[in-house]
């Protein structure tokens, strides 16, 4: 297990008390699992995702993710449509171990655009993890 000062946390993402995070691209959001979320997991061996089409409302469980440890739910930080999901962790979930935040789950396009302003910049959620 890291220790919180060997975190990788990108100031250019929005993060969830859930610890997931956020990135704008253009007008999508691109989601996934931080630094930390996928160090307490350990091992990913599955990652359960939506299928394109599906709508969630903002913290609504959106997938999950199995490692040799335990089942995670993943909730979404935003309301939107998912457009796209990451299938390259259909066959290789632990790409998340490697680079959480390259390995992206979904990319949704926003139902409400504002609601990224309400994620934790990465200096609040480093403060959040340290209790």
């Amino acid at each position: 297990m890291k220790e919180l000062n060997e975190l990788n946390l990108p100031e250019n993402l929005g993060y969830t008390e859930d610890h997931e995070w956020a990135q704008k691209t253009g007008e999508t959001i691109k989601i996934g699992v931080s630094d930390y979320a996928q160090d307490q997991l350990g091992d990913i061996v599955f990652a359960e995702l939506p299928t394109v089409g599906d709508t969630f409302n903002k913290g609504d469980e959106f997938g999950t993710l199995e490692s040799v440890k335990a089942v995670s739910e993943l909730y979404i930080p935003m309301s939107g449509e998912v457009i796209a999901i990451n299938e390259e962790l259909d066959d290789s979930p632990e790409l998340v171990n490697e680079d959480p935040y390259n390995s992206w789950m979904i990319e949704i396009k926003p139902s409400t655009p504002e609601e990224y302003d309400q994620l934790l910049s990465a200096s609040a959620y480093m403060d959040l993890l340290k209790g």
